[in-house]
């Protein structure tokens, strides 16, 4: 296959069709041998993919971000997977000197402060190092689905990243959340324990809290701005 564009896409969800995640991921891994990459943050989802990846043995990279703000309990999972599955998850990390001149002039909270400062936070933490993380990559896998926010219910199996210049793969996208805890337990699959004490989606400590009864998916996130949909810049796609 030439170069990828969003106009490759409608050929390789062709090439899929009828394939279910684990004959999925492993198409695209021969379509494009070194080239595919799967981002986790070790949430339940994560886990999963993860999971269906190196039980597989399928030839696709897995990374995660490192924002140096995460829980105890996301570094124990992670150690986990690595041992479970004899693996390495390869970790990216925030610039030092950008790192550095933030907290040096807003302070180390200064997230709390305004969406600016909370977003620059995230940039730096975040973003950047996904990019490092994607380049020369064709195909990012995810493990993002439509039930997180009533924004990714809009999204399709398959998306062009023009930012980072990828095909971005949500192989779990129309999975429930009954249908993830299922697979998690029925294959015994390693899971932060935070899930279970009422935190759905898990990102860095200081900007994460447990949701309440009747709350949204992704309310625990930065749950102080007064904002409808809030995203930390990754998924740019799904940003209005």
């Amino acid at each position: 296959m030439n170069e990828l564009n969003k106009n490759s896409i409608p050929e390789l969800l062709e090439q899929l069709n009828g394939l279910n995640t684990v004959q999925a991921l492993q198409k695209l891994a021969d379509l494009f041998p070194g080239r595919v990459t799967f981002s986790s943050s070790f949430s339940f989802e994560d886990q999963l993919v993860s999971h269906d990846i190196l039980s597989n043995n399928i030839g696709i990279s897995i990374f995660t971000l490192d924002t140096g703000r995460l829980f105890p309990e996301t570094y124990s999972v992670w150690s986990r997977t690595n041992e479970k599955y004899n693996t390495h998850i390869i970790p990216y990390y925030p610039n030092t000197e950008d790192i550095q001149h933030f907290v040096k002039e807003r302070g180390p909270n200064s997230f709390y402060e305004s969406v600016e400062n909370r977003k620059t936070c995230c940039h730096i933490r975040k973003v950047e190092p996904l990019s490092r993380a994607l380049k020369g990559n064709a195909i990012w896998v995810t493990g993002l689905r439509a039930e997180h926010s009533t924004s990714r219910q809009e999204l399709e199996m398959m998306e062009w990243d023009e930012v980072n210049q990828v095909i971005k793969f949500h192989p779990i996208l129309h999975w429930t959340t009954e249908e993830v805890r299922e697979y998690i337990n029925k294959e015994g699959i390693p899971y932060n324990p935070l899930h279970d004490k009422g935190f759905l989606s898990i990102g860095c400590a200081p900007c994460t809290r447990a949701i309440r009864p009747g709350e949204d998916f992704r309310a625990g996130r930065w749950w102080w701005e007064d904002q409808t949909k809030k995203e930390c810049g990754l998924h740019v796609t799904v940003v209005s």
